[in-house]
């Protein structure tokens, strides 16, 4: 019979605000210092080094690790150019050899489909290669380990969305939504052209119904044309909501851990922090095959969260990557509970199809016990991969409340919940 005493973690969520104000203060000082940290650049390179040396020095963790792997940054969005062209080409085909544009419009949402909707490196063998870095940092228990949790975020921040920034979440996804429905419309034309006129080539006949169709769908073109510049390698954002708030949500509970002298017995808690999640989740898929033989000698649980903003919308969620992947429903569970134990606001949801991912999907895929957490609308906010994700557009009520929910959960599985 176990004579452990329970863990009480309760000053750690009564000083929430504090905890807050501390990660705000971080975040700003990255953003400041460190440079922009699009994928496998120098500035996320020292974001990564700053944060591993906040984790040895003020957070306790005497096992740090800074690991470094290849990725192709521009592949990511590189569907773009492949899948825009074939349909464009496909369009100009459609008035004289019909049959040719059927195969195109399928190739680019094919291309599009496994690049961009199920993160796939199809494309990334052609793209410029450059250096990420993962981060691990453990923090031992002082007995036998029985249990892990580990908390996760991503360093990097992504480009600029522009129809976001000047039009916000309905203009950006509308001007997506027009661009594959006008695909479809030509790729309907093209097989009704080639049932009634066959495959030869033809000059137009301007008379015919289809062809009428056809030259009404132009008017589809200019939306095609414009996702070209859907994003601006140009400009990258700060990420200080996307996502440094996830980086130092775990960062904050082991410095809240050191800060009380507070050593669990039985529980390792530990924070990976991956790069490079925002061209397809590949800091936390090169971890996952980089430490598969690892991590699975006793109940582990990860935890990957992804732009900790208003309260209203924090969410435990049970499905990811545009909802193709299934998250751990105890490792989510653990925390919409321990967030309600804490008086704090919480939904259980998922990642929708055109949501995206977190790196939990990453984790998940590899084999590990892990779902997201997240904050944010995914009705787009305007300030989502935009210039105004900076420092002074931080929700202090909103970190605060996912840190006493998070450091509500490590007590909770500390003291034996979901295991």
């Amino acid at each position: 019979m176990s004579t452990k005493n329970k863990t009480d973690l309760s000053k750690g969520i009564n000083e929430k605000k504090a905890y807050a104000k501390y990660m705000i203060d971080e975040i700003t000082h990255i953003i400041k210092t460190c440079g922009k940290r699009d994928p496998g650049s120098e500035g996320e390179k020292k974001s990564c080094e700053y944060m591993a040396e906040v984790l040895k020095k003020d957070c306790g963790c005497e096992d740090v690790k800074l690991e470094s792997y290849t990725v192709s940054p521009r592949a990511f969005y590189g569907w773009i150019y492949f899948t825009m062209t074939f349909v464009l080409l496909a369009i100009a085909a459609f008035f004289f050899i019909p049959v040719v544009g059927i195969p195109l419009i399928i190739a680019g949402f094919a291309i599009v489909l496994i690049q961009f909707g199920f993160y796939k490196k199809l494309l990334d063998p052609i793209f410029k290669k450059k250096t990420s870095h993962n981060v691990t940092a453990i923090k031992k228990c002082s007995g036998e380990v029985k249990r892990r949790i580990i908390f996760n975020g991503h360093p990097d921040a992504t480009w600029e969305w522009p129809v976001n920034y000047a039009l916000g979440g309905v203009g950006f996804e509308g001007h997506a939504i027009i661009a594959v429905v006008g695909a479809l419309y030509y790729l309907a034309l093209s097989i009704a052209h080639v049932i009634k006129s066959g495959i030869a080539p033809l000059m137009p006949d301007l008379s015919d119904p289809v062809v009428i169709a056809g030259l009404v769908g132009l008017i589809f073109v200019p939306f095609m044309v414009g996702l070209y510049f859907m994003v601006n390698y140009k400009r990258v954002v700060d990420g200080a909501n996307d996502n440094l708030t996830g980086c130092y949500m775990g960062i904050a509970v082991l410095k809240y851990l050191k800060d009380e002298g507070i050593e669990l017995e039985n529980t390792e808690v530990g924070v990976i922090l991956t790069g490079s999640e925002e061209i397809g989740l590949r800091g936390s898929k090169a971890w996952a095959e980089a430490h598969k033989d690892e991590f699975k000698d006793v109940p582990t649980f990860f935890y990957a969260f992804d732009t900790i903003n208003e309260s209203k919308y924090l969410m435990a969620n049970y499905r990811d990557l545009n909802g193709t992947v299934k998250s751990d429903a105890e490792v989510a569970d653990l925390f919409y509970e321990a967030a309600i134990e804490a008086g704090v606001p919480c939904k259980k949801g998922w990642i929708p199809p055109l949501g995206g991912a977190v790196d939990a999907a990453g984790f998940t895929q590899g084999g590990f016990r892990a779902a997201g957490v997240t904050g944010l609308n995914h009705k787009l906010e305007r300030y989502y991969h935009t210039r105004l994700d900076s420092y002074d557009n931080l929700n202090e009520e909103g970190i605060a409340n996912c840190f006493a929910a998070t450091v509500k959960t490590l007590e909770m599985f500390d003291n034996g919940a979901k295991q």
